[in-house]
């Protein structure tokens, strides 16, 4: 993966969250918190935590019960999440890679990732640390994106950047949507040691207000927003007049809702 697909820098972290929370996560957060069982004075780990989405979820979800800590690798994302989440109790936040976490052996009760593992360059590493870090009987949850198929407002909004780029068009879009084969992850996680491993398709509804919100999120609000200005500022309006276009079309306009599909994965360090 290139740096640039990972690079969610300058305006990208809020857009994300305020225009891809409620299309993308929101739903998928609430799904996974409560496949976690929650137990007195447990740690939870959370690795590529973003904006925080899944993050105040898990705050809420221990209630006082245990602690949350947030991690990723990518710091204005982290700062976003600080900023939404001020002064939030039981709730710290470090700056760390997946692959290569900086906490001892056995430190968690549970360890969850949201549509993060994509993204590691060296996906069964992230698998491996997770099991490194949680002690015998915890929990790993994670999800990932099923194919662009099955996830229309991505595909419709990478084919339609696609088309004004014939020759280079942006890939941020099939990294995200990768990782569709339940197989390959099961597999990473029983070559790391895991039990008990859980798979389930789970289809939820997107929304936004508007196509025209939906677009600037999925412009403005990850990586591909980099890709286009290195590519052709320019042709900025006219992509985003593009997007609302056939949003609008094939997925309806104010509200827009949208058909998501995702892998669900449970397991356990024994």
């Amino acid at each position: 993966m290139a740096d640039r697909d990972a690079a969610f820098v300058g305006t990208i972290p809020e857009n994300y969250d305020r225009y891809l929370g409620p299309i993308f996560f929101q739903h998928y957060a609430d799904d996974l918190v409560a496949r976690l069982p929650v137990t007195s004075g447990m740690r939870v780990l959370e690795t590529a935590c973003g904006t925080g989405i899944l993050t105040e979820r898990l705050v809420r979800r221990l209630a006082g019960r245990g602690t949350v800590v947030a991690t990723d690798l990518n710091e204005p994302m982290i700062a976003h999440g600080q900023r939404k989440l001020p002064g939030a109790s039981h709730l710290e936040w470090r700056q760390a890679d997946a692959t290569k976490l900086p906490f001892k052996d056995a430190s968690f009760d549970a360890v969850v990732c949201q549509f993060g593992l994509m993204f590691f360059p060296d996906k069964a590493a992230g698998i491996r640390e997770a099991y490194r870090v949680l002690k015998p009987g915890g929990r790993y949850l994670l999800n990932v994106w099923e194919a662009l198929e099955h996830n229309p407002v991505a595909r419709i909004t990478h084919e339609t950047i696609a088309s004004f780029f014939p020759s280079d068009p942006p890939q941020f879009y099939t990294v995200p949507f990768s990782l569709h084969d339940k197989t390959k992850v099961c597999a990473w996680l029983e070559a790391a040691g895991f039990e008990d491993i859980e798979s389930h398709s789970v289809a939820k509804i997107g929304m936004s207000p508007s196509a025209a919100e939906a677009a600037r999120g999925l412009i403005e609000g990850n990586p591909v927003y980099s890709a286009i200005m290195d590519r052709r500022p320019e042709a900025l309006t006219d992509i985003k007049a593009a997007v609302i276009t056939n949003l609008a079309a094939q997925l309806g306009d104010h509200p827009l809702r949208c058909d998501l599909r995702a892998l669900v994965f449970s397991t356990r360090r024994p």
